[in-house]
C-alpha cells in the first residue's frame, strides 16, 4: 500500500489532498513539520510526501520553497485541492454561542471576512486539524470552551466527532491550495507535463531578463515565477519558475542550457503531470 507523509494532524487538508490523489485507502503518516515529511521519504518510511506549495488567496506556504532548494526529493505530480473551510464546534453548540475561533493562521486569513461579519475573535494555532483535535479533547475532559469553535475541513469533523455549524466560510470561492507530490525518483513522462526549476542570477543589469528570455525565445509558456531571499546571502534572491513542457523536450533542453550560461546556479526540481 502506498504510504504518504503529510504535515499536520490527522484530518489536515494535506491528508485530504493525499486521499484525493492516491485514493481514500492510502496509508498516511502525520508529521509535525514540513521538513519531517522529507525525512520520512528519505529514510524510506514513506513512499511520497504531500507538500503544500501555495494558496490561491494568501500565496506561498512559508518554508516550502526553502525545502525544495535544500532537499533532493523530486516533484512527481501536482495536486490542486479545493479548500472548503468549515466552522466546527462541540455537538449541541449553537452558532450564536461562538465568540472565539481557533485555527492555523492561513485558514483564519482565508476566512477573515466571515470572522469580521460575526465579530468572532481569531486565535492562531499550529494546525487546522490540530485545533479540531484539541477542541474534541477538551470536550471529553469537560473543559469550559462553550464559546469556542475551530476552522477545519470536513474530514477533521468526521475524525474528531465535531459538529459542522457552517460550511464554505472561506472569503473567496476560488480558494485552492496547490501541492507537490515529492518522491525519490523521477516520474514517468506525463501527457501534459509541467517543469519546475530554481535558479539564481548574477548580480548584473538585465540578468533576470536574459534568463527568462531563454524561454521566451523558444515560445515556452511560463506559468509561475516567484522570488525568494537567499538565506545565506542577504539581499540576494533565488527564483522559482514553472513552465509548460518536459525538461527533455528539445526546446526546453535548449532553454535550460541557455539559462545555465546566464545563471549562477540552476536546480531542476522535476518534470511531472500538471493538475
Amino acid at each position: 500500500m502506498t504510504r504518504v507523509a503529510f504535515q499536520g494532524m490527522s484530518g489536515a487538508y494535506s491528508e485530504e489532498a493525499a486521499r484525493q490523489y492516491f485514493g481514500a485507502g492510502v496509508d498516511t503518516v502525520a508529521c509535525p513539520t514540513l521538513e519531517a515529511i522529507f525525512l520520512e521519504v528519505e529514510a524510506g518510511r514513506a513512499d511520497y510526501a504531500m507538500l503544500p506549495v501555495e494558496n490561491a488567496v494568501v500565496g506561498a506556504v512559508a518554508g516550502t520553497y526553502e525545502l525544495l532548494l535544500e532537499r533532493d526529493l523530486r516533484i512527481n505530480a501536482e495536486v490542486i485541492l479545493r479548500v472548503r473551510h468549515m466552522l466546527l464546534a462541540a455537538p449541541g453548540t449553537q452558532r450564536s454561542q461562538v465568540r472565539r475561533v481557533r485555527s492555523h493562521p492561513q485558514a483564519l486569513a482565508q476566512c477573515q471576512r466571515y470572522l469580521d461579519r460575526y465579530g468572532l475573535h481569531a486565535e492562531p494555532a499550529f494546525d487546522t486539524a490540530g485545533s479540531a483535535r484539541d477542541l474534541a479533547r477538551n470536550m471529553v475532559e469537560a473543559s469550559s470552551e462553550s464559546d469556542m469553535a475551530v476552522i477545519a475541513g470536513e474530514l477533521a469533523a468526521e475524525l474528531y466527532g465535531l459538529e459542522v455549524l457552517d460550511r464554505g466560510i472561506e472569503d473567496f470561492p476560488f480558494n485552492y491550495t496547490r501541492f507537490f507530490v515529492m518522491g525519490t525518483e523521477d516520474p514517468p513522462r506525463a501527457q501534459r507535463p509541467k517543469t519546475s526549476i530554481v535558479f539564481s542570477t548574477r548580480h548584473s543589469p538585465g540578468a533576470l531578463f536574459r534568463c527568462i528570455g531563454e524561454f521566451s525565445a523558444r515560445n515556452i509558456n511560463l506559468t509561475k515565477i516567484e522570488s525568494r531571499p537567499r538565506l545565506n546571502q542577504p539581499w540576494r534572491y533565488t527564483f522559482y519558475l514553472d513552465f509548460e513542457g518536459h525538461c527533455q523536450d528539445l526546446a526546453a533542453e535548449a532553454a535550460l542550457m541557455g539559462l545555465l550560461r546566464h545563471a549562477s546556479f540552476v536546480k531542476l526540481l522535476g518534470s511531472y503531470a500538471a493538475a
